[in-house]
């Protein structure tokens, strides 16, 4: 029986990278993103040619209503869910110096990128408790998509890098809560990624690898994240709960 996966964020960028290496892997998947099915049923499609059952659970994870749609069309599609994947976040739609900072926009950061996965996992951790009381052979995780700038200052979009850092809080939090019930709860730090999140800075980012701004020097790929979060998904780190993997080419390592 092939296990499910939900990825927020899932239809582009790195979720779409993570889509592309579970369907290989054997899952099934719920995509979730706020564009229009209509939109991204291309994506869909193409993702169904590796054998794997695929929906599209729309919504917006910073809005309660929309939380519980996402969790009633996967639970109706699929019965279950064996894996969640926290990926869906975004960029401050102004980068300004945090001297300057708007509370508008810090509030949507925040909204989207911190209080939507913390609820929605919630949601989810409540059905795979249950399912673990009900059969304790039942295989489940939790993996949350945070970013380097989880740690690495960025004074021109704070309300990013807070909001990052507190994803890396809950996964401690959420593995702390659900250790009794042997839920892992894994994160994944990327760094500099080609999506489309980085298409306007390619210039910039290509001028630092070549300086040096991480030891592999090239950018990260969103397969490279995808490969790591099936490694989580497969049960291939049993021992390693509330733990992060930096998935950075070496940029976070200290040299002098």
């Amino acid at each position: 029986m092939r296990k499910t996966a939900l990825i927020t964020g899932g239809s582009r960028g790195i979720g779409f990278g993570i889509a592309i290496e579970l369907a290989k892997a054997g899952f099934n998947l719920a995509l979730n993103g706020v564009r229009p099915q209509k939109t991204v049923q291309p994506i869909l499609d193409g993702l169904k040619m590796f054998g794997a059952k695929v929906v599209y659970a729309q919504g917006n994870i910073s809005k309660k209503d929309d939380r519980q749609k996402i969790f009633d069309t996967v639970i109706s599609a699929f019965g279950q869910l064996n894996v969640l994947v926290n990926n869906a976040g975004v960029a401050p739609r102004e980068r300004k110096d945090i001297l300057e900072a708007s509370e508008e926009i810090y509030d949507e950061v925040m909204e989207i990128n911190l209080k939507g996965p913390y609820f929605l996992t919630q949601l989810f951790a409540r059905h795979m408790v249950q399912q673990k009381k009900e059969n304790p052979e039942f295989s489940c995780c939790i993996i949350n998509v945070s970013s380097v700038s989880a740690t690495v200052a960025s004074v021109n979009r704070g309300e990013y890098c807070i909001s990052k850092a507190g994803i890396a809080m809950a996964t401690k939090l959420w593995s702390a809560r659900l250790g009794e019930f042997d839920i892992p709860v894994y994160e994944i730090q990327p760094g500099i990624i080609k999506t489309d999140m980085t298409s306007g800075v390619i210039e910039k980012y290509d001028k630092l690898f070549e300086e040096g701004l991480s030891i592999q020097k090239r950018w990260g790929l969103p397969e490279d994240i995808g490969k790591v979060a099936t490694a989580m998904a497969t049960g291939m780190m049993p021992y390693s709960t509330g733990q992060v993997v930096l998935v950075d080419g070496g940029m976070t390592v200290q040299r002098l």
